[in-house]
């Protein structure tokens, strides 16, 4: 077993459950922002609208916040993948195929900090922001269906406005409406991902829809829904506890 591969999901999944937690955060101040605004008071039930507009804000400012951080990650990431050389092209002789061969890539960032200083000085600010607009067609979209089935669900399992939603209704409804989000949310970060470690290299993608042009020829639709079923997976029992620990903690917290 690969105990690197074992941490390095352990770890990305305690960072996805953080940025998670803070943006479900983002998502209520944002929504009584919109109730103290609409209706006077910041505790006043919001309606779907609301909740949806609520949610789009929520992921506009996560891509603010979060795209540089994410940046950071992926290309930490990216500089300890293997380098294949499937292809030599010879002068004269064409492209001749060769066996491919495993070399491990030469590290180019010392740690987190060392990456984002080679960034800006190479890049510059909108370098930290590369891949920014597909995180944005990736999270507007994304966080609307990630709170929205979440709140219906409660709904539906909990027809009492006025109780509390059970536990196990928290964590089914939280663990669903992650799944969804997660799924709906592949295709875009794939994109995401490929904008973001295009720059380790030699530059590939000119763009959104060229990175989108150039994946769809050469690896087919399938490619935009690639760990789609890990996603699913992943995103169940994240989602689960983190509403769950949300909900408690606030449930606690109102009782003072």
């Amino acid at each position: 077993m690969d105990w690197r591969l074992v941490y390095k999901l352990a770890k990305d999944t305690g960072t996805l459950s953080t940025v998670s937690y803070q943006s479900t955060k983002r998502k209520i101040n944002t929504q009584r922002l919109i109730s103290r605004y609409r209706y006077g008071d910041g505790r006043h039930p919001c309606s779907m609208l609301d909740l949806t507009v609520a949610s789009m804000l929520t992921g506009l400012v996560s891509v603010g916040v979060g795209a540089p951080v994410d940046l950071v990650k992926i290309r930490l990431q990216m500089q300890t993948q293997p380098v294949l050389a499937e292809n030599f092209n010879l002068a004269g002789n064409g492209s001749v195929p060769l066996r491919s061969m495993g070399i491990q890539s030469q590290s180019l960032y010392r740690g987190p900090l060392h990456c984002i200083s080679t960034i800006l000085q190479n890049e510059g600010i909108q370098g930290l922001y590369r891949g920014a607009g597909a995180m944005i067609l990736r999270d507007v979209p994304g966080y609307t269906l990630y709170f929205i089935p979440y709140t219906l669900f409660c709904n539906w399992m909990n027809p009492d406005a006025n109780a509390s939603p059970h536990p196990c209704c928290i964590c089914l409804a939280g663990g669903l409406a992650g799944s969804i989000s997660w799924v709906t949310a592949t295709p875009t970060d794939v994109v995401k991902s490929r904008l973001q470690a295009d720059a380790v290299q030699h530059r590939k993608y000119k763009g959104i829809l060229h990175c989108i042009v150039q994946s769809y020829k050469t690896e087919g639709i399938h490619v935009f829904f690639r760990g789609a079923t890990v996603n699913a997976i992943r995103g169940f029992p994240m989602c689960a506890t983190m509403f769950l620990g949300y909900e408690l903690s606030l449930q606690f917290l109102r009782s003072f």
